[in-house]
């Protein structure tokens, strides 16, 4: 179903398109088919009849000129401008295809190489002078190919959208669009040597997410080889405190050990960490020691990276699991003598486990006799006092604000830190980092280098290595009031940008969808801020407070003294008279008084509605 409006112009004269001359001499008349923005779902067609002039200047080269209804018609243009804009609308939100379904299914039928086209047809905005700038790069295709984007952390909206990541091109810009003057960036090395570059004068701004996320893997490092202590630590606990009499039907329980690694994987580990330790003695590159092995160069910066291969084999051993929560209850079943699986699932689904049985299997599996599920009897004791906390959970701990540990993270968290003293020399350097960051004292910061230096944790070592590389933009970062919060915001939003056009848009398609898209975002924002009203209780509507006495005077209404209906004064508000003359009209800050829908809706009925301020 469509709907067709025949229309045409009643101008009496048309400008020409060549000289800008009118022209008053029709010289024909023919119909043109324009797709206008549907109504009520239904696709419109609008026949307009256009008149083609004679041009009266005998200078201009065009003999003859077609009229242009403004609002209606372009030239060569088969849709009306606002479906155009509609269009457009849709090709930013959702690119192509999914742009093709929806404006089809909205009663805007057209192809995804239209939407294409419309994007790639509008202007770039302009660059605004930037006097604080956030720059960032975002990957196009993971590990081969980056860009760059800019933004202006005044208003937090792109301003620009660079090729590659490139010291070079960020220099160029910056020489280009002179005036910045602060430049918050994360510590990677090119886009410090761009900025120097092209705004030497510019402070430069390290961003503090990024200084506590190389803390917090620097932390996790030191926890994992340090590790062991808390196994040891449970192990004398255990062994000091008063045994039970034996049962001569009960095993003895066991003591946790270190798990055994004998299995593939651990072999495996430790033969490839042994290649690539023989490889770099023999003086190869890290990524000549990939080639030879046939391994990505990621893998051979972790195994090149660890101290040891037990420290490999702790990250694989500890892998968070769904049973960690529930392993001590499982440990008591098995030693009150219920060895079947299933029916410890069974138990601790009512409590509220969500994992497989199969979880539940493997980890009774070594329990077993022999380690075979099949095999029946009583095999060995399950560990007796509590699981031994991970890593990854230690670590959580000590990098979480002291006020936000529950009782029992707090107990677990002050355990461990008593049974490894350089898991609380760890701690001591997390809490002091953490209070400089969050009470902005970046002077503080070399203090703090020294003092970890002093330590014997090589990863804090290798920590404080890197910042003192950037240690000015490192100290502003933990000083001055700025961060790239924004800036990874915008990162976010670009990725899914990325992924409607599934990772193959040009850069050209893609610059214009980050730059007008999130300018559009930024747009409505302002204009939303600008236009947002104090909140005002749901179901009541602001009148001056003299139209209500008046209102209530009126003897059409009938209602005289509702007292209970309002309370007043309600200052604050701007909205005035709804009558062109009234002098309320014109008072800001007049006292305003809620009133009920119901009271408005019987007021319209009983009066004449000029009475009435501003109904939204």
């Amino acid at each position: 179903m469509s709907a067709t409006l025949s229309v045409r112009s009643s101008a009496p004269a048309a400008a020409c398109s060549g000289c800008g001359s009118r022209s008053a001499r029709v010289h024909g008349r023919y119909r043109r088919s324009l797709a206008d923005s549907p109504v009520a779902g239904r696709a419109v067609k609008v026949v307009v009849t256009v008149r083609r002039f004679k041009c009266v200047n005998d200078a201009c080269c065009q003999t003859t000129f077609s009229e242009q209804i403004p609002g209606l018609t372009s030239p060569f243009a088969g849709r009306t401008p606002t479906l155009t804009k509609e269009l457009v609308s849709i090709a930013l939100a959702l690119a192509g295809r999914a742009g093709s379904r929806l404006a089809t299914r909205l009663g805007m039928p057209c192809g995804r190489d239209l939407l294409i086209k419309l994007i790639r047809a509008q202007p770039a905005p302009e660059v605004p002078k930037v006097t604080v700038l956030g720059v960032d790069d975002f990957a196009i295709r993971r590990r081969h190919s980056y860009n760059t984007i800019l933004i202006d952390m005044e208003t937090h909206r792109p301003i620009d959208v660079l090729p590659d990541r490139e010291a070079q091109t960020l220099a160029d810009w910056l020489t280009a669009h002179p005036g910045v003057e602060i430049v918050c960036r994360d510590r990677g090395g090119a886009y410090a040597e761009g900025v120097r570059a092209g705004a030497p004068d510019a402070t430069q701004v390290a961003d503090r997410f990024h200084l506590w996320k190389n803390l917090c893997e620097a932390a996790q490092k030191t926890v994992v080889a340090h590790h062991g202590c808390l196994r040891q630590a449970a192990r004398a606990e255990a062994e000091v405190q008063p045994e039970a009499e034996p049962d001569e039907h009960t095993p003895p329980p066991e003591i946790p050990g270190p798990p055994s690694r004998d299995y593939p994987l651990a072999a495996r580990t430790r033969q490839r960490h042994a290649d690539v330790r023989e490889c770099l003695a023999r003086g190869l590159s890290r990524a000549a020691v990939g080639r030879e092995l046939n391994l990505d160069i990621q893998t051979v910066r972790r195994f090149a990276d660890a101290a040891t291969v037990e420290e490999l084999l702790v990250k694989a051993e500890h892998r968070s699991s769904r049973l960690d929560p529930w392993r001590d209850m499982v440990n008591q079943h098995w030693n009150a003598g219920v060895t079947n699986a299933q029916d410890i699932t069974a138990e601790l689904r009512v409590l509220g486990f969500t994992g497989s049985i199969q979880i539940i299997r493997r980890y009774l599996r070594p329990l077993r006799p022999h380690g075979d599920g099949r095999k029946r009897g009583l095999g060995k004791s399950a560990p007796t006092i509590p699981a031994i906390p991970k890593p990854r959970q230690v670590s959580r701990w000590m990098l979480t604000h002291p006020d936000h540990l529950d009782e029992d993270d707090a107990l677990g968290l002050k355990a461990a830190v008593s049974s490894c003293e350089h898991l609380e020399r760890l701690h001591s350097h997390i809490r002091a980092f953490a209070a400089i960051m969050q009470q902005r004292r970046g002077a503080d910061l070399p203090a703090w280098l020294d003092t970890v230096d002093s330590d014997d944790l090589p990863a804090l070592h290798t920590l404080a290595t890197g910042l003192r590389r950037d240690l000015d933009a490192v100290i502003n970062g933990l000083t001055l009031e700025h961060n790239s919060g924004a800036v990874e915001g915008a990162v976010t939003r670009i990725k899914a940008l990325k992924r409607q056009c599934y990772g193959r848009a040009n850069f050209d398609l893609l610059r214009l969808r980050i730059l007008l898209i999130l300018d559009q975002r930024h747009v409505i924002v302002a204009r939303a801020e600008i236009h947002e009203r104090p909140q005002r209780p749901r179901g009541l509507l602001p009148l001056p407070e003299r139209t209500v006495q008046r209102l209530l005077a009126d003897p059409i209404s009938g209602r005289h003294g509702m007292g209970g209906v309002f309370t007043w004064p309600c200052s604050g508000l701007s909205l005035g008279h709804g009558g062109s003359g009234g002098s309320e009209g014109g008072r800001r800050n007049s006292a305003l008084v809620p009133l009920t829908v119901a009271e408005v809706r019987r007021l319209l009925a009983a009066g004449p509605a000029r009475h009435v301020a501003s109904m939204h």
